[in-house]
Formats: C-alpha cells, sequence, structure tokens
C-alpha cells in the first residue's frame, strides 16, 4: 500500500494516463493532487507550453493556472466570511448595498421580448446571489434567437459599478428563487463583496482567504515576478494544419490588473494553493493554524441548497441536477453513478481543464491543472477515465 492509503501499483496507472494526454498533444502539461489520510501524492509530466517561454519549464505544484470557474467556491468562501462576522445575512435583500437590482422587473417569456415583463415577486437574497437562483444567469442560445441572451452577452465588463449598472437595467430571466442559472451570480457576488468591505474585490479575498491560508499565487491577475511559472492556454481546436493555437500567453490578458475581478472565472492560481484552500473546507475550515471558516459555515456552504422542484426544471440539459446538487459556488454529489466521487463529494471544474473536488467518505481532495479551453467538461471521456484511475487505486 502507498501513503495515504492507495496501492502504489494502481497509483501508477495514473501518471500513465497524464503522460498519454501529454504525448497525444492535447495539453503541453499536467499536474495532479491527491490528499488522503495526512498523505499528499503529486503527480506532473509535461511542461507549462508547447512553444516558447514555459517550453522547458516542467509542469509542478506551483505552476500557475487560470482557474476558470474553479474561482467560484472561493469567491463564495469569502462571502461567508461576511456572513459569520455578521456584515451580510444570507436572507436579507442585497438592495442596500446593490440597488442596481431593487425593484427588478421579470421577463413573462425567458425567450420573448426584453420589454414584455411583470415585477418580480420578492426581492434579491444574499443566498439567492450565493445558490444561483437570482433570476439570472448564462443562456446559452445562437445569436440573435434569444433577446436575453444577447443582451447578457452584451454586457462591459469594464467596471464592476457599470457592469451591475448595465445587468440591473435589464430583467431578470426569472423569478428570485425559482430556478438555478450559471455563472452570473459569481460576478454579483463580487461586486456585493467590495461595497460590503470597501475595498477591491480581490484584496477583499486576499484578506480574507488567500492571506490566511497562505495562498500567495491566488490573485486576478500574475505579477511580474512570476510570469516564468505561469501556463500557456490553448484554445478547444487546432489550427487547420493541426497546430494548436494560444489563446492567452502568460504575457496576455492576466499579466496585467483586472478592471473587472471576475468572480465567475477571474482568478489564478497554483495546484498547492489550492490544496490549501480545499485542505481548509473538508478540515471544517481551518488549514496549518488559520481558521477562514466556522465547520458549520462549511457544512452550510458544502450543502446542497437546490430543491426537486428546482432541479427539475434547471441546468443545461435534461437529467442535469439528477446526481449533483449546488451548493454555495459548487455542485454537491447526491448520487454515485460511477467509479469516481462518493455522495457528499463536493467540486467544480474549470473552463481550462482545471478540476477539484472533495470526497469527505473518503478523506480525499483531488485537483487538475491542465490549460486548454472547454477541457473542464466532465462529459469528456477523459474525465470518465481520470476519476476511474484515482478511485481505483485506493486500497483500504
Amino acid at each position: 500500500m502507498a501513503a495515504g492509503g492507495f496501492s502504489s501499483k494502481r497509483l501508477a496507472r495514473l501518471q500513465g494516463l497524464l503522460e498519454r494526454h501529454v504525448e497525444s498533444g492535447f495539453v503541453p502539461g499536467m499536474v495532479v493532487v491527491l490528499a488522503r489520510h495526512g498523505e499528499v501524492h503529486i503527480e506532473a509530466t509535461g511542461h507549462l507550453a508547447f512553444e516558447g517561454p514555459g517550453s522547458r519549464t516542467p509542469m509542478a505544484a506551483d505552476t500557475i493556472c487560470r482557474l476558470g470557474s474553479m474561482s467560484k467556491p472561493i469567491v463564495a468562501a469569502c462571502a461567508m466570511t461576511l456572513v459569520e462576522d455578521c456584515t451580510l445575512r444570507l436572507d436579507d435583500p442585497v438592495d442596500d448595498l446593490l440597488p442596481e437590482l431593487a425593484g427588478m422587473t421579470v421577463l413573462v417569456d425567458p425567450h420573448g421580448p426584453l420589454d414584455d415583463t411583470v415585477p418580480a415577486e420578492r426581492p434579491i437574497t444574499l443566498r439567492d446571489v450565493l445558490d444561483g437562483t437570482l433570476g439570472t444567469g448564462m443562456v446559452p442560445a445562437e445569436p440573435g434567437t434569444v433577446p436575453i441572451a444577447d443582451a447578457l452577452n452584451a454586457l462591459e465588463y469594464q467596471s464592476p459599478d457599470e457592469w451591475i449598472r448595465q445587468l440591473g437595467d435589464l430583467p431578470l430571466v426569472h423569478q428570485p428563487g425559482e430556478r438555478w442559472m450559471y455563472d452570473t451570480a459569481a460576478n454579483v457576488t463580487g461586486v456585493l463583496i467590495s461595497r460590503a468591505t470597501g475595498m477591491s474585490f480581490g484584496d477583499a479575498v486576499r484578506e480574507r482567504v488567500c492571506k490566511p491560508l497562505g495562498m500567495a499565487d491566488t490573485a486576478f491577475h500574475v505579477g511580474s515576478e512570476s510570469i516564468g511559472r505561469f501556463a500557456t492556454a490553448y484554445e478547444q481546436d487546432n489550427a487547420a494544419t493541426g497546430e494548436p493555437v494560444v489563446e492567452d500567453a502568460p504575457d496576455g490578458r492576466f499579466s496585467r490588473q483586472r478592471l473587472f475581478e471576475s468572480g465567475g472565472g477571474g482568478l489564478v492560481s497554483t495546484a498547492q494553493d489550492y490544496l490549501a484552500f480545499a485542505s481548509a473546507l473538508l478540515a471544517g475550515g481551518a488549514h496549518g493554524g488559520e481558521r477562514v471558516l466556522s465547520r458549520p459555515a462549511v457544512t452550510l456552504m458544502t450543502s446542497d441548497h437546490l430543491t426537486p422542484t428546482q432541479k427539475a426544471i434547471s441546468g443545461f440539459w435534461p437529467g442535469y441536477f439528477d446526481a449533483i446538487g449546488w451548493g454555495f459556488g459548487m455542485s454537491v454529489r447526491t448520487r454515485r453513478t460511477h467509479l469516481g466521487p462518493s455522495v457528499g463529494s463536493y467540486g467544480w471544474p474549470g473552463f481550462y481543464g482545471t478540476a477539484w473536488y472533495n470526497d469527505p467518505a473518503e478523506d480525499l481532495t483531488t485537483i487538475v491543472f491542465m490549460q486548454r479551453a472547454h477541457a473542464g467538461d466532465q462529459r469528456l471521456p477523459m474525465w470518465h477515465d481520470f476519476w476511474t484511475t484515482v478511485y481505483q487505486a485506493i486500497d483500504d
């Protein structure tokens, strides 16, 4: 048996799996962290880029990557620190801090004209924002087919105040609390945190979550001193010639201070930083002698908050919530359907192929970092193979 209750022989399959993804040219490098029973196992292969800067730098636990939607759990945790010190209350309307979202209207038909509305039946609360039921969010649609989708996609991310003003000028897609919608809620959370603390969103996240947990590389941009550890991100599809296409280079948009610090997907981090955050949640809110949340707050965050009625009408496709629910900023496993995370596991993937899940039943944290657009989609066969490989290695 290997450390942490894993079979050494079976765990070797994981390294082979990662090497195949790199050798196939899917990504230039990957790093996986498994933490269990107080032991940490790191598997890393490949480099930070296919060509140019980083192409000779090995992937490692301190490689900086774009988190994408793996930002959302950190944002929710930051909001919960404000609940714990009574700056915010879960069931209070957000109107005082976000007057742009007071007195909202709601579309009569989610696919209909923007001026065909009814008044919102109640205000939006912090709970609605944290569990994604505030009434607006991502609306997948072809351009020109759904007016509210076009309007939401046209929002300008020049500043938090301007963005929230534009959002408030639009009707909600659904009544507050009616159903879950994705992504926008995390950006609303960011504006709310900034106004509640009187500091920038990034400063609030750093002071309340990252600094106490020693997450020195987790921020909304990468400083010049760390660019050499910043992995290149690639587009989903290769060029017609078969060459990978750079989506964002180390000196690209994340190398500068952001005008809009996106709670939905704007953070960068390292696998070792994210392990500190994940370990704190798995341990009930504390890590390295520093407590950021109480155990009851973590339990609340990582519980399923969606009702059966909400699940039945929510999600990106029929059955989206058959085996998962939604806590605050992350999914919660409600049914085990494959060789993978147990019931009660919680976490979320990211746009560029990152993923994190805590499995309390197995005392297991799993973190994956790579940088290819849309690679975080857990329906991809590579993820089924990955989770099978991790869980088949458990040997206790």
